[in-house]
Formats: structure tokens, C-alpha cells, sequence
């Protein structure tokens, strides 16, 4: 609760100028929780200091430029950002071993689904942009289609509970659960079908070695009774 009361009352004095400016901050790996900070600018929506529709736009684009420059910043500097120490805090060689593995296993999906894991988020955004593979309309496609789902849901949720922050804060966290319940589903799934994948090029090929070796036996075969044929002639 402490750190919505402060954001309250930031957004209060300050209005959408604050909200834009934090979520661009958490993009940039501020540990400020985004979703705390989005349903904070709901709030300030729904008690009246603000329009709530013109605050999602406002989220909309606090969110998307704020992980905009985390990835602009790793594809122009490459991989000399990680010697700047703020970033070196965030992007530790662990964690970026990690974002790796997740991108040769689940290749452009993962900017999707880091929107949805506050911890790698920013490393992964850094990551897709030091590896040079994913342009710029891609990576905007997938985490716009990210934020198109998770900040209208946060907006408007606490727009709709502003009059009673116990029970808001009660649905955040529950939905914040279902979040990573789904997320959890969603991983395995994809795990399972890579697999699955994976295990069938696997036997294709196999047995296209099995194949070929077959047929040059049969093209010997031939050949040697063609030989023996001529031979006997």
C-alpha cells in the first residue's frame, strides 16, 4: 500500500505528466511496479482528478516508449551497454543467459510474454535489441499487442474500484496471480509443442538417412546385377 499511497498522490498533483513519466522510469528498469503504477493512474481516473480514457492513452504511451528505449538503447550500443553500470545492475551475466535461452527457445514470442514478467522485461527488451534480429516493427507489434491487453485491464480496474482500495488492491492481486497461473500454462504449452516439434523433424530425418541409405543400396544391387548380367553375356 505504501508505494500506491506516494504514486497517488504524486498523480494527484502532478496528472498525466507523472503517470507518463514513471512508466516511462519502469520501462527503463526503475524498480517501480508498472502495474501498481497503471492502476494508480486508474484511480486518480476514477475519483475525478482525471479522465480515465484519456489516462489510458496516456499509459499506453508511457508504456511503449519506456520499452521502446530499453530496446532502441540495445540495438544502437549493442553490447557495449552492458558495460554502463546502471544497466549492468539490471543485466547481470545470469540474467542475460537466461533472456538468450528464452529467445532460441521461444524465438519473437518472448516479447510478447515479457510484458507480463516484471523481473526480465527491461533484459529482455535490452537483449532483443543488442541481437539486431528483431526490427523495429516487430518488436512495436509484439509488445503493443502485449500492452493492448495488460494496461487497459489495469486502467480501467482501478477506475472501477477507486472508492474502495482494500478491495482493489485485493483484485490486483489476484489477477496478478492469474497472470502468472496463465503465463506458467501458456509456457508449458509452448515447451510441449516445441518438443513435440523438435522429436518430429527428429524422426523425419531419420529416417530420410534410412531412406537414402535403401535406395543406394538398391542403385548397388542394380548396378551389380547389371555387372553380373553383362558379365555372363
Amino acid at each position: 500500500m505504501g508505494i500506491f499511497t506516494l504514486l497517488e498522490t504524486f498523480f494527484v498533483n502532478y496528472g498525466y505528466v507523472a503517470v507518463f513519466v514513471v512508466l516511462i522510469a519502469c520501462g527503463m528498469g526503475v524498480p517501480i511496479p508498472e502495474d501498481i503504477t497503471l492502476v494508480t493512474g486508474g484511480v486518480i481516473a476514477g475519483l475525478g482528478h482525471a479522465n480515465v480514457h484519456v489516462m489510458l492513452v496516456v499509459g499506453m504511451a508511457g508504456v511503449l516508449i519506456g520499452d521502446g528505449l530499453m530496446f532502441a538503447a540495445g540495438r544502437v550500443f549493442g553490447h557495449r551497454i552492458l558495460r554502463f553500470r546502471p544497466v549492468a545492475r539490471i543485466m547481470t551475466p545470469k540474467r542475460y543467459a537466461q533472456v538468450q535461452e528464452k529467445f532460441d527457445k521461444y524465438g519473437n514470442w518472448v516479447l510478447f510474454v515479457a510484458r507480463f514478467l516484471p523481473g526480465l522485461r527491461t533484459p529482455i527488451y535490452i537483449s532483443a535489441g543488442i541481437s539486431r534480429k528483431i526490427s523495429y516493427f516487430r518488436f512495436w507489434l509484439m509488445d503493443g499487442l502485449a500492452a493492448s491487453l495488460s494496461v487497459p485491464i489495469w486502467i480501467y480496474m482501478g477506475s472501477y474500484g477507486a472508492e474502495n482500495i482494500d478491495w482493489l488492491m485485493e483484485k490486483v492481486r489476484q489477477f496478478q496471480t492469474g497472470v502468472v497461473v496463465l503465463m506458467a500454462i501458456g509456457a508449458g504449452l509452448i515447451v510441449f509443442f516445441w518438443y513435440r516439434r523438435r522429436i518430429r523433424i527428429r524422426f523425419f530425418r531419420d529416417n530420410r538417412l534410412r531412406i537414402r541409405q535403401k535406395l543406394a543400396e538398391m542403385k548397388k544391387r542394380q548396378k551389380a546385377n547389371q555387372d553380373k548380367t553383362q558379365h555372363d553375356q
